[in-house]
């Protein structure tokens, strides 16, 4: 095996809060003048990992700060020599985008690129393709490895067979939050959040995968405990479309071409998650988000030749949210959260209007990731191993004074 790490790193000029329905919105991007982004607590904790081969670090911000970004990142990133870091902002990524364009003139939008977070993931496992790495191991700069044993657990079980003969080409492990718990924090839920909370459920389902064999069946992705094999990511996409959840989609989507993820219940890292700026405006994306996987299933399921992706066969989690029936928590919560608590303004409009938007979009643009995916493995056969390219991107996406070229 020939694996990479790739970690997308999201920055920004100022932790100021997006604005709701904004494009583009992250869970989190890193200040480019805090003193100790979460970028370097990352790839501290990779240092002493053992085997490691090369780190991408994918860089994603607004066009406004990417210079100083870029500074910052290449900073942090000749800290760590031993990770051999190769980093990816737009200058790489259009290398990249120019030659999908020569192979595949008709694909339209940007569905691989450092702007959407399937579209960024999608960049990810391009880059793994032109340096010719058969394994992904996703990670998320928020996050730190646990041991030195963290790579060797990433592809623990890849490639082999379960002994029902089914292959195991795409895992996930899980996440540990600073109590050290692999579960969902329980409270009793507020008023507003009834309708909201999927910690129950989650919990249950995680409570059966850690009670079995170490590698079980999926229900869910940690996008940043995750790993994939070219067998897979090769002949299928994230979503570009997604607004947040791509990990989760990307289950969907393996299931909908016949391919499984596996839980690995040994795997795992710690979360390290900053304050999020606006819970409204992550609220929005997940209106956009569940509006969009209930009407994409929908369309999938209605594809002939495509395996059938039905709620109940997802249960205990997330069966409930990729169900119509996730319409009404929306309003609910929307409205509960418009009455009390903060940001009441915001979830009023959303209630009000965002939230009929959202579901007028997503019937618009449902079926849009099929028309996108027809064209991947077209695309993926195209960047694989081209020496060429691989070297230009190299020599551009190594930081200055670690032997490429200077900035």
């Amino acid at each position: 095996m020939n694996p990479v790490i790739v970690i997308p790193s999201y920055w920004a000029e100022s932790d100021a809060p997006a604005k709701i329905g904004e494009v583009g919105v992250y869970d989190h991007a890193t200040p480019v003048t805090k003193p100790l982004p979460e970028l370097e607590t990352c790839l501290s904790s990779l240092d002493a990992v053992r085997g490691v081969l090369r780190v991408v670090v994918l860089l994603v911000c607004d066009p406004a700060c990417e210079k100083s970004a870029r500074a910052r990142v290449d900073g942090v990133c000749r800290q760590h020599p031993r990770l051999n870091p190769l980093v990816i902002g737009s200058a790489e990524a259009k290398l990249i985008r120019a030659a999908i364009d020569r192979a595949v003139p008709r694909l339209e939008g940007d569905p691989v690129s450092l702007r959407g977070y399937g579209a960024i993931r999608n960049m990810g496992l391009a880059v793994a393709a032109v340096l010719d790495h058969d394994v992904v191991v996703f990670l998320d700069d928020d996050e730190v490895a646990l041991n030195e044993n963290f790579l060797i657990d990433a592809v623990y079980g890849m490639g082999l067979s379960t002994r029902q003969g089914l292959k195991i080409a795409a895992k996930s492990g899980c996440y540990l939050d600073s109590h050290n718990s692999p579960y969902a924090s329980i409270t009793r839920a507020r008023w507003v959040d009834r309708w909201w909370s999927k910690r129950v459920e989650f919990n249950q389902w995680m409570h059966r995968a850690l009670g079995g064999t170490r590698i079980s069946r999926s229900n869910y992705v940690c996008g940043g405990c995750f790993c994939v094999g070219a067998s897979v990511f090769s002949k299928v996409s994230f979503d570009p479309t997604i607004t947040r959840g791509e990990d989760l989609d990307y289950l969907f989507n393996l299931r909908m071409h016949g391919y499984d993820v596996w839980f690995d219940s040994a795997w795992r890292v710690r979360h390290l998650p900053p304050k999020i700026p606006s819970h409204a405006a992550r609220f929005m994306q997940d209106v956009y988000r569940w509006n969009y996987e209930v009407e994409k299933l929908a369309v999938a399921n209605s594809i002939k030749g495509m395996r059938q992706v039905r709620p109940e066969s997802l249960r205990p989690y997330p069966s409930e949210w990729i169900s119509p029936g996730v319409r009404t928590r929306i309003a609910h919560t929307s409205l509960r959260r418009a009455i009390v608590g903060p940001e009441r303004l915001d979830y009023l409009k959303i209630w009000l209007r965002g939230r009929h938007v959202a579901q007028q979009w997503a019937r618009r643009v449902a079926s849009s990731y099929f028309s996108f995916q027809t064209y991947w493995p077209q695309v993926m056969s195209s960047l694989w191993g081209d020496a060429s390219l691989a070297e230009q991107m190299v020599k551009m996406g190594t930081p200055a004074g670690m032997g490429g070229e200077q900035k």
